[in-house]
């Protein structure tokens, strides 16, 4: 006879803190975050990968939390939304008006927030690249586009004053 796995307690290394978690091992990484954590920035929408609306960091990398399990994070760094704190991204959104309704929003930050760090110097070819991943029903692109640049551009002036 087949044994049924159950829940189990796990740690994870969430936003810096490690977290213990109830999880079986076919929970999806976005609900543990939800509703083990109380963690809501990562947003639940298409739940099979097109939207980018759940789209969390996992060892520095965007990675859509609707298609990992939660038992595939332990061991990994995962940085949420709320694990940002004061991002030089968030800022920009802000001052380029890089959002609209705001759902889609956490989930551009944390693409945006990648590919500053992991292409400081990206061109529009890249940066339009890295932005497919995501979906927004409510505005062009252009003012995500823009608050991307302004940190890659500031990113780009403070290395240069060095």
């Amino acid at each position: 006879m087949m044994e049924v796995l159950s829940k189990t307690i796990i740690t994870l290394n969430i936003n810096g803190e490690y977290k213990e978690v109830v999880a079986k091992p076919s929970d999806i990484l976005l609900h543990t975050l939800r509703n083990e954590l109380g963690l809501t920035g990562a947003k639940p929408s298409c739940e099979n990968g097109d939207c980018g609306a759940c789209t969390i960091l996992v060892d520095g990398w965007p990675i859509k939390s609707c298609l990992m399990l939660t038992v595939e994070a332990i061991g990994k760094k995962i940085v949420t939304v709320e694990g940002l704190k004061n991002a030089p991204i968030q800022k920009a959104f802000v001052d380029n008006w890089g959002f609209q309704c705001g759902y889609c929003t956490s989930g551009f930050l944390m693409v945006c927030h990648a590919l500053a760090n992991i292409h400081p110097n990206a061109d529009d070819y890249v940066i339009e690249q890295w932005l497919q991943s995501n979906l927004c029903r409510c505005t062009g692109y252009e003012e995500i586009k823009d608050a991307i640049k302004s940190v890659i551009s500031d990113n780009q002036s403070e290395n240069n004053s060095i």
